[in-house]
């Protein structure tokens, strides 16, 4: 399906504009070879399309450029830092690619930049995908953990654990995503063979003109495994982490205004890619309905040529987006307007270290107040 935010818009990627072509979604003889029906809206959502990737890439290049230059060598390495550092080297890798995606949608989907190029660029677009998410799900589970457990946090929580953790979310995100390097190919378009497409090439050969069982497998696999674990699985483990937090802050209303402003920037980070992401995943299992005989319509068909490039729009613009939350909800926003661009993503970042640092030590000490009124109580 959307094996998609790659290199164009997922609804090319997937086979609305590859039909037939080595292993993509339908046979050439689909019943749904609209063709020129959908031209004035595909060309409509492809103009759209371009704008918001040459948007994103240069926000993003920009936006994600500083803040990896602040966290990573202009401010003090602390475990928050490392967090922040990973999520903009993730997004900042992806936005450096959007120009190969801007080229393609612009040239009507030709591809002029050979089957290796077409390879990483779709890799490298899941990589950010997974890496991002799970980055989301560390901080999440390190948010937890210093709630409930406060003093092994303060105990054990280091930048050198914390930069152990982060590769190991980069090894797991490369691992997911490298099923998009080997599947993904080049070939003619059935329109024009002049055209190169950078499709999903699921038969891997040239010899398969039809969607078979095992190709359509590949692709129903490939599909579920991006919807569980790169979104579903993920946000449980987030949001139970939060219902934890936010359980734990209820029942001491002191600490709870005493750290309602550090988790701002992080709650608006993942509330940010669920909504640029959710639309994502959902067209992603539409359009794998569609591919299965007994379920394909021609209204699934129109849902997925006009929802596919506005999810895939809002996919790439995710990347792009959490520069700018960290701006602008690191401090009052005419505090902002006074300040550099580096001065004020520095402050937002040293007053989410601060607070909470300053948080857990607030929760130690109330743990140890406790624990001493107990023992007096004994």
């Amino acid at each position: 399906m959307m094996e998609l935010m790659t290199t164009t818009p997922f609804y090319h990627i997937n086979g609305t504009d590859d039909i037939g072509k080595n292993g993509s979604v339908y046979d050439e003889s689909s019943e749904y070879d609209y063709g020129d029906e959908h031209a004035d809206l595909r060309h409509s959502l492809n103009t759209m399309s371009v704008v918001v990737y040459s948007l994103a890439f240069v926000l993003g290049v920009l936006g994600n450029g500083v803040v990896i230059w602040v966290t990573g060598f202009k401010m003090k390495k602390t475990v928050n830092t490392v967090w922040f550092l990973n999520l903009a080297v993730a997004d900042f890798l992806f936005t450096a690619f959007l120009p190969l995606s801007v080229t393609y949608t612009a040239m009507d989907f030709h591809w002029p930049f050979g089957k290796f190029m077409c390879k990483l660029n779709t890799t490298i677009s899941f990589l950010n995908m997974f890496a991002s998410v799970y980055i989301l799900v560390v901080i999440s589970v390190d948010r937890c953990v210093s709630v409930v457990w406060p003093v092994w946090a303060q105990n054990h929580r280091n930048v050198r654990k914390a930069s152990y953790v982060s590769l190991g979310v980069w090894v797991v995100a490369l691992i997911l995503s490298a099923p998009y390097f080997i599947f993904r190919d080049i070939g003619p378009s059935y329109r024009n063979e002049d055209i190169i497409n950078c499709f999903n090439n699921f038969a891997l050969s040239d010899d398969s003109d039809t969607f078979d069982q095992t190709e359509l497998f590949r692709h129903l696999a490939m599909t579920l495994t991006r919807f569980l674990l790169g979104f579903v699985v993920p946000f449980t483990v987030i949001v139970s982490c939060y219902a934890v937090i936010i359980h734990r802050l209820r029942r001491n209303r002191t600490l709870a205004s005493q750290s309602s402003r550090p988790f701002k920037i992080i709650a608006a980070i993942i509330i940010t890619f669920f909504l640029c992401w959710a639309p994502f995943h959902i067209m992603g299992l539409i359009e794998m309905t569609n591919h299965m005989p007994e379920y394909s319509s021609e209204t699934l068909y129109d849902v997925i040529i006009i929802g596919v490039p506005i999810a895939t729009s809002l996919a790439f613009l995710n990347s792009c987006l959490n520069p700018l939350l960290y701006v602008f909800m690191g401090q009052d926003f005419k505090d902002k307007v006074r300040k550099s661009i580096l001065n004020v993503l520095e402050t937002a970042f040293q007053e989410e270290v601060s607070r909470s640092y300053t948080y857990t030590n607030s929760m130690v000490t109330t743990r140890s107040k406790e624990k001493s009124f107990s023992d007096v109580e004994l």
